[in-house]
């Protein structure tokens, strides 16, 4: 089980600790909801979150493979919902990896990230795009 404190420290800002590597998060409203955005607001997170963990997921699946994805690309677009209750709407993921992989390897390495445990933990009403760019 893993435990996280966190202190709210005012003006929209929250400290959270992991407690077992005392590694610390900054977190602050986003300017289109009353704050000053100097850090990751809270759905920032969900939204790394997400890609961290598809990528982290197939990091596993390489290891078990033994396929080699050192340093390729990725990035999350988050989109809010304008309507109320105010929501994550949709996360547009892009993956850029090199085209050296076989089909096989890239069926695993794409089943890897659509089976994190984030992906599968998400609200089905988010809207979640994943494109693999395989690239030259």
């Amino acid at each position: 089980m893993t435990k996280i404190q966190a202190i709210y420290e005012g003006d929209l800002r929250c400290k959270a600790v992991h407690d077992l590597s005392s590694s610390e998060i900054l977190t602050d409203a986003p300017l289109d909801n009353c704050g000053k955005g100097e850090s990751f607001s809270p759905t920032d997170l969900v939204a790394t979150a997400l890609l961290t963990c598809m990528a982290t997921i197939m990091g596993i699946a390489a290891k078990n493979s033994k396929i080699d994805i050192c340093n390729f690309d990725m990035s999350v677009e988050k989109k809010m919902s304008v309507n109320l209750p105010r929501r994550i709407s949709d996360l547009v993921m892009i993956f850029k990896m090199k085209n050296k992989y076989s089909e096989k390897e890239k069926k695993i390495l794409q089943n890897a990230a659509l089976t994190c445990p984030v992906h599968q933990s998400l609200n089905e009403n988010i809207n979640i795009e994943v494109d693999f760019k395989w690239l030259d």
